[in-house]
């Protein structure tokens, strides 16, 4: 690396440590909306317990979720996003 790559990256640290601390905002800012897991649920047409266990989560887990007293994140995050995408198919591939 040469020195003003590094002056770059020690300058990105300096402000990534600014904006930690709350002196400095970020130039911006992406975030993701709440995946809605019943209407998700919905177009699967499966049951809450069905749904729960295609998910690999508990059914209490799941109702927490779909009342908004919890939140998914993670890789269950993530494959409710391909369940919205493609219901269908992504039941299919999961063999249900």
């Amino acid at each position: 690396m040469n020195e003003d790559m590094f002056e770059q990256l020690i300058e990105s640290v300096s402000q990534a440590d600014d904006i930690i601390n709350g002196t400095a905002k970020p130039s911006r800012v992406t975030e993701f909306a709440e995946p809605q897991v019943k209407a998700i649920r919905a177009k699967t047409g499966l049951t809450q317990s069905r749904f729960a266990d295609v998910l690999g989560v508990s059914k209490r887990t799941l109702e927490n979720w779909e009342q908004g007293r919890r939140h998914p994140t993670g890789p269950a995050r993530a494959l409710l996003k391909i369940l919205d995408a493609n219901p269908k198919y992504a039941l299919e591939a999961l063999n249900h």
